[in-house]
C-alpha cells in the first residue's frame, strides 16, 4: 500500500504500528482515519479484518506542555481508546 510521506508503517506478525506525523491534532485525526480505512479496506479484500477492541491510540508529542485533547480516531466504525503517554 502507498502511504502519505508523514506517516510511518511498521508490521512485525500480527501486530501493526502507524506513526503519523502532523501539525495539529486535527491533522492528526484526518490522517489517521484516512490511513486506517485505507487499511480497513484491505483488509475486508483480504478476508481478514483488525480488532477495534484490542487497538489503541497514543498521542506524543516533542511540546513542552502536553495535549490533554481526547482523538477521535475510528477503526471499523468504532471509536479507539486513547491510552497516556
Amino acid at each position: 500500500m502507498k502511504y502519505k510521506e508523514k506517516i510511518k508503517v511498521v508490521a512485525f506478525a500480527d501486530d501493526l504500528i502507524l506513526a503519523i506525523r502532523a501539525d495539529s491534532t486535527t491533522a492528526l485525526e484526518n490522517y489517521s482515519n484516512g490511513e486506517l480505512n485505507k487499511i480497513t479496506a484491505w483488509a475486508r479484500d483480504n478476508k481478514s479484518k483488525f480488532n477495534e477492541e484490542k487497538s489503541k491510540v497514543m498521542l506524543i508529542s516533542r511540546r513542552k506542555r502536553k495535549e490533554s485533547r481526547a482523538l477521535n480516531v475510528y477503526l471499523n466504525h468504532k471509536k479507539l481508546e486513547q491510552i497516556p503517554h
